[in-house]
């Protein structure tokens, strides 16, 4: 089955607008991994708009108490840019996975990938480092074959698509959607064939994700917004569960 690691960005985000603990993050990623989720994930921005650093370890140390209590593997992935400081916490925070993502001053939200022709280099250094302390690198990727086939020099375990292309087009209509979906089948096909993991997040949900969750080799998905979103409809509980129905129709 495709994991859901649900994205809780927009939980704290709520919480920032008025200060204090309402809504409270640790209180909500419980009935998230209640509602049978199969991890957290954060992207702590440098601005803090969001996620806060004592957010990563308070999550951490939450997480580390659900396993131990429920006998269970709740994954922890931790999004952000390739700089030392992204670095520093990651190398503290000892998550399960490290999404290395492009961000460029300023931007809403990540929408597109890294170019591995000008940034290869440099995430080899992070991918290194990170993979040292035992956790596993997924680095954020468009479709293009010709830049894919620079991963595998880069050592990362595993590429998150970009979803954002196919959402888009998929909330037009369904059929353009599928047309969409055709380039994201070609490069998972590539990737397996060189024994890279896929991962792939941004703008998924619970109509999208049906068709999505063909794509070979999906491993996981990562989404915040439109769950959240969904939630504001019919609770947080329900709205995890319908996405976790929408990824097991396959």
């Amino acid at each position: 089955m495709v994991h859901l690691s649900v994205n809780v960005n927009k939980i704290a985000t709520l919480r920032n607008s008025r200060g204090g603990n309402h809504p409270d993050l640790i209180y909500l990623s419980k009935l998230i991994l209640e509602a049978g989720a199969h991890g957290i994930t954060v992207h702590p921005r440098e601005d803090e708009r969001h996620i806060k650093r004592k957010d990563v370890f308070d999550l951490r140390e939450f997480l580390t108490q659900y396993n131990r209590d429920k006998k269970k593997k709740i994954e922890y992935n931790i999004e952000g840019e390739p700089s030392p400081r992204f670095l520093d916490l990651v190398l503290e925070a000892k998550p399960d996975q490290a999404t290395l993502v492009p961000v460029t001053p300023g931007e809403i939200t990540s929408d597109h990938g890294f170019d591995l022709t000008k940034d290869s280099s440099e995430l080899k250094t992070y991918i290194q480092r990170i993979q040292n302390a035992g956790i596993r690198v997924s680095i954020f990727m468009e479709t293009d074959l010709e830049n894919l086939k620079l991963v595998k020099e880069t050592g990362a375990d595993r590429v998150e698509f970009y979803t954002g292309p196919y959402a888009h087009a998929f909330d037009h209509s369904p059929d353009k959607g599928k047309s969409v979906f055709g380039s994201f089948q070609k490069a998972a096909e590539f990737l397996q064939a060189h024994k890279i993991g896929i991962n792939a997040g941004h703008d998924l949900d619970h109509f999208n994700l049906p068709l999505f969750s063909r794509l070979p080799g999906l491993e996981e998905v990562s989404i915040g917004h439109r769950l959240m979103s969904y939630a504001l409809e019919v609770g947080l509980g329900s709205a995890v569960k319908e996405y976790l129905k929408a990824l097991s129709q396959r």
